[in-house]
């Protein structure tokens, strides 16, 4: 639900319309379009598209500059942090009010995580509503507010993510949660 609308009776192009994207696992960039093209791929939600687009461009490039540098290479060329920078640039090209965010560190060196995490917390300081999937507690927790740990599909634990990572016993956590209740 959002906003009193039940997502699950709506099309994909209506829920980005309310404002919902998602940067699936896998990255999934166009890899024989260029930069700019995938981040144009992204816009068809915004209404006043001239003015609106470029604005969005400009926001995504500031974000990312290297994308701005690259705008003209094709996707499949580029590393993948830099096609992780696309996906996430994609998504925020339609002005989004919520970002979903399914394993953005996946297989990236730890210098790219540190970028993308930086531009994440510069989203979220601006008011944007982020709910990532992530399995790396050391990398999610210091990211979030508040923690929801599934084991096997269902849902073990809400918790402030501040309390979790403090917990003496965080390296125990999903043994704990998985065993049986006698």
């Amino acid at each position: 639900m959002l906003d009193g609308v039940d997502l699950m009776q709506l099309e994909s192009h209506e829920i980005v319309a309310l404002g919902v994207v998602q940067v699936p696992e896998g990255r999934h960039v166009f890899a024989p379009m260029s930069v700019q093209d995938n981040l144009l791929l992204g816009s068809v939600a915004l209404r006043q598209r001239s003015r609106a687009l470029q604005q969005r461009f400009d926001a995504v490039y500031a974000l990312f500059p290297r994308l701005a540098e690259r705008r003209q290479q094709l996707a499949g060329t580029l590393s993948g942090g830099e096609q992780q920078m696309v996906a996430i640039g994609r998504a925020m090209m339609s002005n989004p009010r919520v970002l979903l965010l399914d394993e953005p560190f996946l297989g990236l060196a730890p210098m790219v995580v540190e970028e993308i995490r930086h531009a994440l917390n510069s989203l979220r300081a601006e008011g944007l509503t982020m709910i990532l999937v992530e399995q790396k507690l050391d990398i999610a927790l210091p990211f979030t507010s508040r923690t929801h740990v599934m084991i096997k599909g269902q849902l073990a634990l809400v918790q402030s993510s501040e309390e979790l990572m403090n917990s003496p016993d965080l390296g125990q956590l999903y043994f704990q949660l998985s065993q049986p209740i006698p």
